[in-house]
């Protein structure tokens, strides 16, 4: 378990409400456009990440997470876990409070790498399930 409770509420409760979200795209058949929706619903801004760089939800995209022009508090990142390691050290460049991989994105040596540099991180889980679960 790659985050625990206590970590998880803290990043979804107290780290800010400003979410990039790395690989979301309009393809409404992906994971992703379902979970930021539901990261919406629960007052959390959402800021499309992916090289189309496309609105979705009504929030403008961007290419990659340097390309945002203000500061985001957490980075959701739903890419391969062989691309998730970058994404993990470009969120802690940006300066997030918080990295999240989605479930089935495990990269341990990220997940190290971004506690060593005090970012708080959830790894295999989805905030879509977990944030109802806050009640």
């Amino acid at each position: 378990m790659y985050g625990d409770g206590a970590t998880i509420r803290k990043i979804l409760t107290e780290s800010g409400d400003t979410w990039a979200v790395v690989g979301l795209s309009s393809n409404r058949g992906r994971a992703a456009y379902g979970v930021a929706q539901v990261l919406q619903r629960f007052g959390k801004r959402i800021v499309p990440v992916h090289p189309k760089a496309e609105t979705v939800h009504g929030e403008q995209g961007y290419a990659s997470l340097a390309d945002i022009p203000f500061d985001v508090d957490v980075v959701d990142v739903f890419v391969n876990s062989d691309l998730a390691g970058p994404v993990a050290d470009e969120a802690v460049a940006k300066g997030a409070k918080a990295v999240w991989f989605q479930l089935g994105v495990i990269d341990e040596a990220a997940y190290d790498r971004t506690r060593a540099a005090g970012v708080d991180m959830v790894m295999d889980r989805c905030p879509a399930i977990e944030i109802p679960l806050l009640g």
